[in-house]
């Protein structure tokens, strides 16, 4: 009976102290939240429950392997049990540290593009943000996964005896992994200057390979365009390194529209150029900036008119172009359809 007694002890002390551990944690854990809620409330520029949504998991697991690291030398183990638990224990708290560094890379993203807002009407300022702290997030996470692999790795007594002769070879390793990532390292740093720099950033209007679209995303290897007719267009990030491409919205959103219509050359030009003010003041997409009417080209059978306006966007101003088009033909057909486009003859009858 004392035998068996004293094997429930022997085996109830250990489960006890783990328990307690770990209950100790999930209190800690509990309070230390419920203290970050009420500081994530006095600040206006973390969103509600961002803290609770990235760091919540990450941060109870981490408590709690942390809880059972400080109460495993209290066990009665033997040595080389207790050597491989302190081991393994030891990788899984840099696994989470890394998960909890990432998750913390999130929320900061969180905190930042919930101040500036795509959404809104004037966003260069929200898309230069969003730019850069999409490719600096990625970094970051980048580093972060490798920097903990690294660690892992070094735990490992084998691992650290061949440091010496990697580091003696690291000369010539270098040499030929860089000759073999060439390519890589410039697409990485393309990547790198393209945040930096900004030639384009998210939600821009671009022109790239003659079709018109918008960054939609843009990592440190390619950047996709998302096209007026949703088809998505895979850009490698060299491409706005090396070749010229037009951005609409480089620095202001606001842009001009052209009109052309070809007439006769009996077209009044004065009562065209009033009916284009008259389009565009009844129109909402027009910005009231520019509003003009010029003859831009003649030959021998027509008459080129341009009309140019401006708009707040692209989409606006191809909008407004369209509708311009419209009202300006059916004002020629209407009004004066003897000056619409036409070809004349004549005819020379000579007496036999």
């Amino acid at each position: 009976m004392l035998a068996i007694l004293q094997n429930w002890r022997e085996f109830a002390v250990p489960v006890g102290i783990l328990l307690s551990a770990a209950a100790a944690a999930l209190i800690a854990h509990y309070v230390l939240f419920r203290i970050f809620q009420r500081i994530s409330r006095t600040f206006a520029f973390v969103p509600e429950g961002a803290i609770t949504k990235r760091t919540y998991r990450p941060t109870r697991w981490l408590l709690l392997v942390v809880a059972i690291r400080f109460a495993l030398p209290i066990q009665p183990l033997p040595e080389r049990l207790a050597g491989t638990l302190a081991h393994l224990i030891g990788l899984l708290l840099i696994g989470l540290i890394c998960w909890l560094l990432i998750t913390i890379v999130y929320l900061l993203e969180d905190c930042v593009v919930a101040g500036f807002k795509v959404e809104e009407k004037d966003n260069l300022r929200a898309r230069k943000i969003h730019t850069q702290l999409r490719v600096i997030k990625r970094l970051a996470i980048v580093i972060v996964i490798v920097l903990a692999l690294g660690t892992m790795l070094m735990t490992f007594p084998r691992v650290r005896q061949l440091g010496a002769a990697i580091l003696a070879s690291a000369g010539i390793v270098g040499i030929v992994i860089g000759l073999a990532a060439q390519r890589t390292i410039g697409t990485f740093i393309a990547g790198l200057q393209i945040a930096l720099t900004q030639p384009i950033r998210v939600d821009d209007v671009v022109i790239v390979e003659n079709e018109w679209g918008r960054i939609e995303e843009i990592t440190l290897t390619y950047v996709v365009v998302k096209i007026w007719d949703l088809r998505r267009l895979i850009v490698p990030i060299t491409y706005f390194i090396e070749k010229p491409f037009q951005n609409w919205t480089r620095v202001t959103a606001d842009i001009l529209g052209t009109v052309y219509i070809y007439v006769d050359h009996t077209v009044p030009f004065d009562a065209v150029r009033e009916q284009l003010q008259k389009i565009l003041n009844g129109c909402d997409l027009w910005d009231k900036k520019v509003c003009v009417l010029q003859v831009t080209n003649t030959t021998e059978r027509t008459v080129e008119l341009r009309a140019l306006m401006s708009a707040a966007d692209a989409s606006n101003a191809w909008a407004l172009r369209c509708h311009v088009r419209e009202k300006l033909v059916e004002f020629v057909q209407k009004n004066y359809p003897h000056a619409l486009p036409r070809i004349r003859a004549e005819f020379d009858k000579q007496k036999s």
